[in-house]
């Protein structure tokens, strides 16, 4: 399936409209189940059979008090692999929250059919390790992942000429998380990015923000939850008492 720049168009407009729609939701709701822009790529994406979402970055509009993201999305066709960045578009405080640590990282993908929405950093879950793209060559007194000339373009695509995979980093990335992700040297290298431009107070009012928020939000849940298991119980207690007393 050829990912056409039409197609992508399409998407791109999709993702918009959702922007405007959850632009629109009141505080009240906003952490009520809602589709985010990737579940709307995942399901517009659902013809296509190997495909990564990357958090390419991240931003928060004080005035308007709504949070975006950026994607990179990686389209795998029978004869070539397409890179595109989408607009900009507005997620849920509680989308922005889970994501936050996440920039540079893919958050969701599909393999072979199968989706996935483990973060992971950018190339590992699919292409870094699979033979059909490169292979792993020693050097430096280590093991480096090296693309084949067909697909070197896919190292400008990830930033791997500045950061060169190692086996181990690849083979046990989940134990070593924090060398990945908005914090980390790969994340903080990227200079266009607009979360990167911002200052430390900035992000830490943004962070404090989601973190009170999202803290809040779930104790409500919980709170609700709570007042509905108790009446619930105490009707179950009703109800028995009066048949007992029969």
């Amino acid at each position: 399936m050829q990912f056409s720049k039409r197609l992508f168009s399409r998407y791109c407009i999709i993702l918009l409209f959702t922007s405007i729609l959850t632009g629109c939701i009141s505080s009240n709701s906003q952490y009520e189940y809602q589709k985010s822009p990737v579940d709307i790529l995942i399901r517009d994406l659902s013809n296509v059979n190997s495909f990564s979402i990357i958090l390419h970055d991240m931003d928060y509009d004080e005035r308007n008090d709504i949070f975006k993201h950026c994607y990179n999305v990686i389209i795998e066709s029978p004869d070539t692999i397409l890179s595109k960045k989408t607009d900009w578009v507005a997620v849920s405080q509680s989308f922005f929250d889970a994501n936050k640590d996440n920039m540079g990282m893919e958050i969701a993908s599909k393999k072979d059919g199968k989706v996935s929405k483990v973060a992971a950093p950018a190339g590992y879950s699919n292409y870094v390790g699979n033979e059909k793209y490169g292979q792993w060559v020693q050097r430096d007194g280590g093991s480096f992942w090296e693309f084949y000339g067909k697909y070197a373009f896919m190292s400008s695509m990830f930033r791997m000429a500045m950061f060169p995979v190692r086996y181990s980093y690849w083979n046990d990335y989940n134990r070593n998380y924090y060398m990945y992700g908005t914090n980390s040297s790969y994340s903080k290298a990227n200079g266009s990015s607009a979360w990167n431009s911002k200052t430390s107070s900035f992000k830490d009012r943004v962070r404090q923000k989601v973190s009170r928020s999202t803290s809040s939000a779930k104790k409500s849940i919980y709170s609700r939850r709570n007042r509905t298991s108790s009446r619930y119980s105490r009707s179950s207690t009703r109800s028995r008492g009066g048949g007992f007393g029969k």
